[in-house]
């Protein structure tokens, strides 16, 4: 495993970049907090030229190394971190799986990093929801080490990704998401100051009760996979989350929707953004028409607008 370990240098980056004078202040910010530091100027019309590389994440208890895949703007910076969790119904996919969207918002001046997560099959819910946990922590960590600010960390997630994305915000502290230990800042806490999605799976059950009517054996057969035990569905499904008003974290929140989804439903995402709203978060909800799943998988109109709108969400977040 390559978890970096922090220095003289990373500690003054970072205490440097959010203007506070200790560690545990620094890295354990809230998003309150967050907001009120000194955070990098940021224009969502910027232009950079980006960098790629990739560092070992974590080894999971699979035995498979997770990499993570850095977008670092060519510039002084420090610039804002985003952290970027993958789709997949929970069993496929890895880092690579938002290139495209990664490298424009990358571009527009943010620091990107995209982690690979614990598939289903190497480990049941919570095992992707402890690595994005962990993936926060340790950005706040490292994220000075590729130019980036450890304040006003934000999350972009995608479909299975975007669940994962919901549920870290929702409960930050949540101990067994945060059950993977950061030996080298173990003060180091897993909230985030904002999170972007497309297409999430807000609502399982109701994502699953859709793939049955549908006669979607293999996403049924997901679906059963990683909620293990099956009464998880309803314990990590972020709708009945707010539904039983469970005491949690309401960070801003976007959701992109593609209109002819017929993976995850237009009308169940839109219950849930209003039960956001009605539980005291901010969200902002976008139906795209003409467009279905994976739409930003394709270049057209459509996927420009949804770069633009995340672009344009991180910038009122750090300007907040």
């Amino acid at each position: 495993m390559a978890n970096a370990r922090i220095n003289r240098r990373d500690a003054c980056r970072i205490m440097t970049a959010i203007g506070v004078s200790g560690v545990s202040g620094v890295l354990g910010l809230r998003p309150q907090a967050a907001r009120a530091a000194n955070a990098p100027a940021y224009n969502p019309g910027g232009q950079y030229d980006v960098s790629v590389s990739e560092v070992e994440f974590r080894r999971n208890a699979a035995g498979r190394m997770l990499m993570a895949r850095i977008y670092q703007p060519k510039g002084s910076g420090p610039f804002p971190t985003v952290l970027d969790l993958h789709g997949g119904a929970w069993n496929n996919k890895d880092r690579h799986a938002e290139e495209p969207m990664d490298r424009a918002i990358a571009a527009s001046g943010v620091l990107v990093v995209a982690v690979d997560l614990t598939l289903a099959s190497e480990a049941p819910y919570p095992g992707s929801v402890q690595d994005a946990n962990y993936a926060v922590r340790w950005l706040k960590l490292n994220a000075p080490k590729w130019n980036g600010s450890p304040s006003n960390i934000g999350v972009y997630g995608s479909s299975s990704g975007g669940h994962v994305a919901e549920l870290l915000a929702l409960r930050p502290h949540d101990e067994r998401y945060s059950a993977i230990p950061l030996p080298q800042a173990p003060e180091v806490d897993a909230s985030v100051a904002y999170v972007a999605t497309r297409s999430p799976i807000s609502n399982t059950f109701a994502r699953f009760e859709n793939a049955e009517r549908r006669n979607r054996e293999e996403m049924v057969k997901f679906n059963k996979i990683y909620f293990n035990p099956w009464e998880t569905i309803h314990e990590a499904n972020p709708q009945e989350i707010l539904d039983r008003h469970e005491h949690v974290s309401l960070v801003p929140l976007l959701i992109m929707q593609g209109a002819l989804d017929d993976n995850v439903l237009p009308e169940v995402q839109e219950k849930f953004a209003a039960t956001y709203k009605a539980a005291g978060g901010t969200c902002e909800f976008h139906v795209f028409e003409d467009s279905p799943h994976e739409w930003v998988a394709k270049e057209g109109p459509q996927t420009d607008k949804a770069r633009a709108m995340v672009k344009a969400f991180i910038a009122r977040q750090l300007q907040a």
